[in-house]
């Protein structure tokens, strides 16, 4: 490749120094909103359910002020934001 040569995205976008730093930006964001899951040398979170069970994952979308709110009560209680919806989830299905 010469130092010439223009490349382009699938979207006909020039691809230069900008558009790879907010490239790496948004992967950035996606990591850091739980977008996107991150490898590691882990083999996985324990099990829910126990032993070397899979533990089924459910997943659904939210405005950002419940995510936020979500956030700050699963601080303020020493849990995950997973763990508080867990637990309301349950709570939720118990009293139905």
């Amino acid at each position: 490749m010469s130092g010439d040569e223009i490349l382009y995205d699938g979207k006909g976008n020039v691809i230069d120094d900008a558009y790879a730093a907010e490239a790496i930006a948004d992967v950035h964001r996606a990591i850091d909103e739980g977008r996107v899951p991150v490898p590691t040398g882990r083999g996985g979170r324990p099990s829910l359910t126990g032993g070397n069970t899979h533990s089924p994952r459910v997943s659904f979308r939210l405005p950002e002020e419940l995510r936020e709110l979500a956030k700050a009560r699963a601080a303020a209680e020493g849990k995950t934001v997973s763990a508080l919806a867990r637990d309301a989830f349950e709570r939720f299905l118990r009293e139905s």
